[in-house]
């Protein structure tokens, strides 16, 4: 029995029993009954375990359907970060007799072979790290799919892709985003009249609504097509196109001085190495006393990129950091810091949001992009979900101000 041999190998792997239990190919099983079900429904799934062993491989052969988990998928992958913790995994180094019947078993199995080829949806990116051309190749991965797959897991009201602002757990997903973006508008401090800078503006939430809301000149920018794209027809469709202006321009070929600069979950995308030169935009192009809002997701510990799985098939190249440090990178370029906001939890609920809405139109969504997509995306949200809830990341917002005017920023807080 196929499930029998694979619990005995993983023994010394996992320092003890399966914690799952195990369905295999053959349609044998193993592991304690009333625990999380994980199926292997193909050997595909543990050769790409024995060519890229944890987190990838594992995520490979979920995406591709030749791992399964039954029921709800947080719960098991809940499960799973308890038992490893437990059992200090993450420290674990298997020993040569530990190996060596593992090459047994897979020798057993006939799983010893080339490898299998990468899922369809598995990032592929060639050229220098953060050039212009990678970065859009980067972006175009995980935001050129379609403004209607978006759509169908956004807010479609406001497009927004980034944390939203709950005042309670109930407060719909919707209510949320306009909130963050009323808030951004507040820090801010926009008036009528004012010239902003929307760094990354994604699908045009805050360009549109700041320009509609609070009467500014917005200039947006993006390297994804589709955005630019759809952001611009909004504009036309709103009745803002003389407010706002959507480019599809690198944020390194941004001219011009502005009264304000927003940008919204952008910077993690820029990597480490260019992490500096942001943040020298961002100073360069707000005017003395011009106030700046960095809205921005932290790590801590290993993988700043978010993991094996985020890194190959969401968003690769990403770097993230703790928010200290982010702090410390933004302060060097000349700006001051102002305020730091701390909204981790408000993660968990948009989150929360996002996958209500991805479940009820899953059979849309399916349609349009294809059941391996889908897969890729539910892993993604309730593994993002969990990260946000449990610690791993977090996301702040900081208030800078460019030094050399008067800041005009309130004695106290008002938001």
């Amino acid at each position: 029995m196929i499930a029998d041999t694979l619990a005995e190998a993983l023994r010394p792997f996992i320092g003890g029993d399966l914690p799952v239990r195990l369905v295999a190919w053959d349609g044998s099983y193993a592991g304690p009954e009333g625990a999380p079900v994980v199926e292997l429904r193909s050997p595909d799934a543990l050769r790409r375990l024995l060519w890229h062993p944890g987190e990838l491989g594992a995520a490979q052969a979920y995406v591709t359907g030749e791992l399964d988990v039954w029921g709800d998928l947080d719960i098991a992958l809940t499960h799973a970060f308890a038992v490893a913790r437990e059992r200090g995994l993450a420290d674990r180094r298997p020993s040569l007799r530990a190996l060596t019947g593992a090459v047994r078993t897979a020798i057993g199995l006939e799983l010893i072979g080339r490898p299998p080829a990468p899922p369809a949806t598995q990032a592929k990116l060639r050229g220098r790290l953060h050039s212009k051309q990678r970065d859009r190749s980067a972006i175009s991965h995980h935001y050129d799919t379609s403004a209607e797959f978006y759509g169908l897991i956004l807010d479609p009201e406001t497009m927004a892709y980034s944390c939203g602002y709950h005042t309670s757990p109930s407060q719909p997903l919707a209510e949320a985003q306009r909130a963050k973006l009323d808030l951004v508008c507040r820090k801010l401090g926009l008036e009528p009249g004012m010239r902003v800078l929307d760094v990354g503006c994604g699908w045009g939430s805050f360009s549109l609504y700041a320009a509609e809301h609070y009467g500014v000149e917005v200039t947006g920018v993006t390297i994804s097509a589709e955005q630019q794209g759809y952001a611009s027809a909004e504009a036309v469709r709103r009745g803002l196109s003389e407010r706002v202006d959507i480019r599809l321009q690198d944020y390194r070929d941004v001219a011009g001085q502005y009264d304000a600069v927003v940008s919204l979950e952008m910077g993690e995308h820029v990597g480490e190495a260019n992490y500096r030169t942001y943040a020298q935009v961002l100073h360069d192009h707000v005017r003395p006393g011009g106030r700046v809002l960095v809205q921005q997701m932290s790590r801590n510990g290993k993988h700043p990129g978010g993991g094996p799985f985020i890194e190959s098939f969401i968003a690769p190249d990403m770097h993230m950091r703790p928010a200290g440090e982010t702090a410390d990178l933004l302060q060097s370029s000349g700006l001051e810091l102002r305020d730091v906001h701390a909204l981790r939890e408000h993660y968990v609920l948009t989150v929360a949001g996002w996958l209500e809405r991805f479940e009820k139109n899953i059979d849309a969504i399916t349609e349009l992009v294809g059941e391996e997509l889908v897969r890729v995306w539910r892993l993604y949200l309730v593994g993002g979900s969990m990260a946000f809830r449990d610690g791993r990341m977090g996301v702040d917002q900081f208030l800078l101000v460019r030094p050399g005017a008067p800041h005009q920023l309130p004695w106290t807080r008002d938001w």
